[in-house]
This record gives C-alpha cells, structure tokens and sequence, in this order.
C-alpha cells in the first residue's frame, strides 16, 4: 500500500528521529520564524544533497482532487503521495528521497526571496535592500562572480523603497556570462514563461516542458533543466553551484499586505532564489558569499523583526550587472597567456 507523504508542518514532530533531521528542522523553524512575523535565528545546514530528486508541484494545474498529489514512485522516489503544504497550497517542491514537501522559499541555508530576504551559510536570516535600479555582487569568489540586479518601488507613506531580485549576472572561469532574468509584464499570466537566460551573450531556448534540459555545447558542464512548464528552472554548472529561479510577481494580496504601492503598470516580476555552492575558497565575499566563510560572525542583529544587512555602498557594482569592480570583489580570470589577472 502506498504510504502518505508528509508536508513541512506534520515532519516537525519527529524531527529528531531521522536521517535528514537537520534539513527538516531548518525548515520547521523557517514556517515558525515567517508564522510570527520575526525571522528567527536558526543553526547552519544545508539544502538536500546536490543530486536529491525532487520535483515542482502545482495543484491548481491539475483537474481533481486526487492530483493534489504527486506520487514519488513516478519520479523515481520511494513509494508515497504528497501533497502541498497548507502555507503554499499552489505551489512547492516535493523532495521524493524523503517523501517531504516544502515551500518554495522555505529559509534554508543560499535562499533568497521576496523584499530581498537571504538565508546565509550560517542559517542565518536577513535583509538586504540594496537600491532601485543598481547591481550589487552577492557572491565574489576566486573564479564566480554573482550580482543581483535590484528593481524597486517608492511607498511614500512608509519613507522607504521597496526591492526585488530581478536578474543575476554570473561570471566564471575565463570570463563566461550567464544571465538568469526576470521579463517586465504589465500584467502577471502564470501560463506565460517569464524566465530569460543567455550564455556568453546567446540565448538559451528550451522548450515549455517541464524536466526539459538543455545542455551547453561550449561547456558541456553547464546545463538548464525546466522544473515546472514555466518559470522555474533549475542552472546548474558542475563542481561549481546549483541555482533554481522561479519568477513570481508582487500579488494583489502581497501589495495589499505590505503596502508595495504597486501600479497598474508593472507587477513587479521578480526571481527567488536558491543557491548551493560546490567550491567555494574560504575568502569568498559578497552579501550572500561571506556567510560561507568559515568562522564567519555576522554582525547583523538577528533578534530584530526585521534583520538588516547594512554596508551596500561596499557591494556596489558601478558597472553594470556583469562587473567585478564592487569594493569585496574576489574575482580573478585567467588571461589567454595562462596568466592570472585580479580583477580589484
């Protein structure tokens, strides 16, 4: 007989008794920390191992109530249903290895979702703001460099902007870049692939079908898998990072909530976010890629409603969405001569 699977909420009870307790547990404290309204601190982990089976599900995609569900034994997975849980009904993944489902932007250790919420290496949750319209380097290492393209909107009665995520700039090896976007709509359509990505300047098409891949010809290493039909991909070079992205607009109800002062005009469509990072030097910086460093303290107040990050003037990129010029910079290329050159 087919065993039931479990969401986030029902795993919390035994979340001692297994295997996979310290991914469980950072995702039980993540539902407790969002359910208070006040992040709360939580011990590092990590996200499932590189190569753990998972897939997207999406209820509202199917015709009746039996596939709510998804069977993990058609993925590859153990022998269980499961379901999305009730703090994300249309949407979430199912990790088939341990017949669990969570939210998309449950805080484990290189997420990094909505009004720019990051979970560092050290399982710690904060903000960064950042600024409208600007690029900010969120991991600088020896040979991977990420910036953050930021959009943004002004609320004058709350005196403060509001930010999103829209783009990544990656830069890697002798000088590769991978762009991973969110398109403009003035009005949000879900069965719309809002999703852009180039390599070295050319684009990437794979077709709107979910668990289609594409597979660089110039680096064979690099590849994009489609996690759902639309908006949600899953870019992945070897050795080096995992990255999923799944575009989401600012809902009615988001800008009702927390007053976003969202227009007719945009719906502010932007990425979140989930990183995992296979090589990694201990001097990597950047407002995500510091956490990573080992011994690394943060100097942000956990404790408050709201952590912030301060300090965005030293992780300004001046130059555009792919420069290395921000003050952390740690990116170096190797030059065609086989000489390695730094780029700060």
């Amino acid at each position: 007989m087919a065993r039931r699977g479990r969401s986030l909420a029902a795993a919390a009870a035994g979340c001692n008794l297994v295997l996979v307790a310290l991914l469980v547990c950072a995702g039980v404290a993540s539902a407790a920390g969002q359910a208070g309204g006040t992040p709360q601190p939580r011990p590092s982990g990590r996200l499932p191992p590189r190569n753990s089976k998972f897939v997207t599900l999406t209820p509202k995609a199917f015709g009746h109530k039996r596939n709510y569900q998804v069977s993990c034994s058609d993925e590859g997975g153990p022998d269980c249903y499961v379901g999305c849980p009730k703090e994300c009904p249309n949407k979430c993944l199912v990790f088939c290895a341990y017949c669990l489902s969570f939210c998309m932007c449950d805080i484990f250790p290189g997420t990094s979702c909505g009004d720019p919420r990051f979970t560092g290496g050290d399982g710690n949750t904060f903000y960064f703001h950042g600024k409208k319209d600007q690029n900010f380097c969120i991991v600088s290492d020896a040979d991977l460099h990420i910036n953050a393209h930021f959009i943004g909107n002004h609320n004058p009665d709350l005196k403060r902007d509001f930010t999103w995520v829209q783009a990544l700039g990656v830069t890697f090896g002798a000088g590769h870049r991978l762009y991973i976007g969110a398109r403009r709509a003035v009005e949000w359509d879900e069965d719309e692939d809002h999703i852009q990505i180039t390599f070295d300047a050319e684009p990437v098409d794979i077709d709107a079908v979910k668990k289609a891949r594409w597979v660089s010809k110039a680096l064979p290493g690099l590849s994009v898998m489609r996690m759902d039909t639309v908006n949600t991909v899953m870019v992945e070079l070897d050795g080096v990072f995992s990255i999923s992205a799944n575009a989401v607009p600012i809902t009615d109800k988001d800008n009702r909530i927390h007053k976003y002062g969202r227009t007719e005009g945009d719906s502010l469509v932007h990425l979140d976010l989930g990183f995992q990072f296979h090589n990694l030097t201990k001097d990597v910086d950047g407002v995500l890629g510091q956490t990573y460093r080992p011994g690394y303290a943060s100097k942000v107040d956990i404790k408050a409603k709201m952590p912030i990050m301060g300090g965005a003037p030293k992780y300004l990129s001046k130059d555009g969405l792919f420069s290395t010029d921000c003050a952390v910079s740690r990116f170096r290329r190797t030059a065609g001569n086989g000489v390695t050159t730094f780029a700060y």
